[in-house]
Order: structure tokens, then C-alpha cells, then sequence
């Protein structure tokens, strides 16, 4: 069994029409959603042993907000270009390629990226019919493999749903 968190990004701010949609910063409500959120990752006993982002800055900086709180090291977060604006089949090909820990059968991976590809791949992947994966939102999964590379739409099912404002 493998277990996924998927992360959406905190409320990202529209203030500057001349910043590229890339390089988007938090606004005021999701520098406070994304600790917040982090706060229950952290009560759950949330202990991911790999987080993967966007490098978009509005989901690169959720990530790090939330590795802080958790205790993940900074310098462990890795980004993959291809989370920008991933689609459900992109998002599926970055987790095939995930490495297997030969210490540990039983990984958590947290990934930070975007809608509407996220929502999508929940859906897909857990065989649910969620309307929207609102910003900072996080969906627990299990997932029914033993390999990231066996990783396929269906193959999990969804633990816990949540969001800043349930």
C-alpha cells in the first residue's frame, strides 16, 4: 500500500496584472490557509517521506509552508515542471516515476500543484466524483499498489477530504 496527499495550492493573488500566471504569489488568505492546513496535516501525525511541487511559486510556496510545520527538510522538497498545469494523464506519468524506497514499503508522498488537473485526478484515481478541490484543499488517499510505477486510475480509494474553510 502506498499512501498519497494530494495538495492544492493556497489562494493565489491576482493584485499585478503584469505578473506571468507562473510566478503568481499567495495572497493574504493563503499565507494564512496554507499553515492552517499544515496545522492539521500535523495533528493527524502527517509524515511524508517525499514531497514533490509545482515549481509555480504559488504551489511551491504552500509546499514549504507546509513542510515547515511538518518537520520536512526544505532542501529534501522537489519540483517537476511538468505539475504546472498538469493534466490527470501528466499527473499519473510524475507518479510512475517515483522511486521506491528499498527501505520501506509504504511511502507517503505529498504532491502541490493545480486545478482543474488535480481535481481530475482524483476522480479518476479514487473513483470519486468531487465538484472541485478548492484552493489549499487536500485529498488523502490509499492507494492499492505496492510500486509507484503500478500507480493507475482506480486504484485507490479516498481516506479523508479537506479544505480551510470545513
Amino acid at each position: 500500500m502506498k499512501t498519497l496527499y494530494l495538495v492544492r495550492h493556497a489562494k493565489s493573488s491576482w493584485d499585478n496584472p503584469d505578473i506571468r500566471d507562473f510566478d503568481r504569489p499567495l495572497n493574504n488568505r493563503g499565507k494564512k490557509d496554507a499553515p492552517r492546513m499544515g496545522k492539521r496535516l500535523k495533528e493527524r501525525r502527517v509524515t511524508p517521506d517525499i514531497m514533490l511541487s509545482s515549481p509555480a511559486e504559488r504551489a511551491l510556496t504552500t509546499c514549504q509552508e507546509i513542510a515547515t510545520i511538518l518537520g520536512f527538510p526544505q532542501e529534501k522538497i522537489k519540483t517537476d515542471k511538468r505539475l504546472y498545469h498538469a493534466d490527470e494523464d501528466q499527473i499519473l506519468k510524475v507518479l510512475k516515476e517515483i522511486k521506491d524506497s528499498p527501505r520501506d514499503d509504504e511511502e507517503v508522498v505529498m504532491i502541490f500543484g493545480h486545478n482543474p488537473g488535480f481535481t481530475e485526478f482524483a476522480n479518476s484515481l479514487l473513483n470519486e466524483t468531487l465538484m472541485n478541490i478548492p484552493t489549499c484543499g487536500v485529498v488523502h488517499a490509499e492507494l492499492r499498489i505496492e510500486h509507484w510505477k503500478d500507480i493507475h486510475f482506480g486504484c485507490g480509494r479516498m481516506l479523508n477530504f479537506d479544505f480551510p474553510k470545513k
